[in-house]
């Protein structure tokens, strides 16, 4: 019985020397990269330059209440190295909606690549997270192709403390943003970086 087919690694490069595969390989380059970034970037870019506020491009959702959205604003927030749950204190607690984000040197708007919410700002990045994954194998894509990535992550602290009125509101900027690396969105941007994509 032949083995059961996997989901493809976004990133993947080629297998290790010996490995059989039936998934043939693409080409990666640093252009298929930034092709990938600024397909991203074109739908952001936009929603970046939105003012906050009533009448703001946020304001699309139905039958949600877009009072939080109308606050969002992700580059007001203080970007941080992903590593900063490492450092002695965290500069956030509590209840938060994180960002993670790449500013890729020839594009005029940072790409959002991820949106999670959290009661923890302080605990969530700690340990297993798929977003890390993601983002170790986008960076090995990037150094492997010359590319160089300035990821970050950011807090929004200003969200309901209450669980599923985070989650309502962490649904409602994954759908605005379409942030690649979130599961909901994957395959949306049919990424050339696998044979699934």
């Amino acid at each position: 019985m032949p083995p059961e087919p996997r989901q493809g690694d976004l990133f993947a490069q080629s297998p290790p020397e010996g490995t059989v595969t039936n998934e043939p390989q693409l080409a990666l380059s640093a252009s298929v990269l930034r092709d990938w970034q600024r397909r991203i970037q074109r739908h952001q870019a936009p929603l970046f330059a939105a003012p906050a506020g009533p009448g703001s491009v946020q304001q699309t959702q139905l039958f949600a209440s877009t009072e939080p959205l109308e606050r969002f604003a992700p580059l007001t927030l203080q970007p941080l190295p992903l590593s900063f749950w490492r450092w002695p204190e965290s500069p956030h607690q509590g209840p938060a909606i994180y960002l993670v984000m790449d500013r890729p040197e020839d594009l005029s708007t940072p790409i959002l690549l991820y949106v999670g919410e959290t009661v923890a700002a302080d605990r969530r990045w700690k340990g297993e997270h798929d977003c890390k994954s993601y983002l170790a194998s986008y960076s090995e894509a990037l150094s492997a192709v010359g590319l160089r990535g300035q990821t970050s992550i950011r807090f929004w602290g200003d969200v309901p403390r209450e669980t599923r009125s985070r989650r309502r509101l962490e649904q409602q900027l994954i759908q605005t943003w379409l942030p690649p690396f979130n599961k909901e969105t994957r395959e949306r941007w049919a990424t050339p970086f696998n044979a699934d994509g």
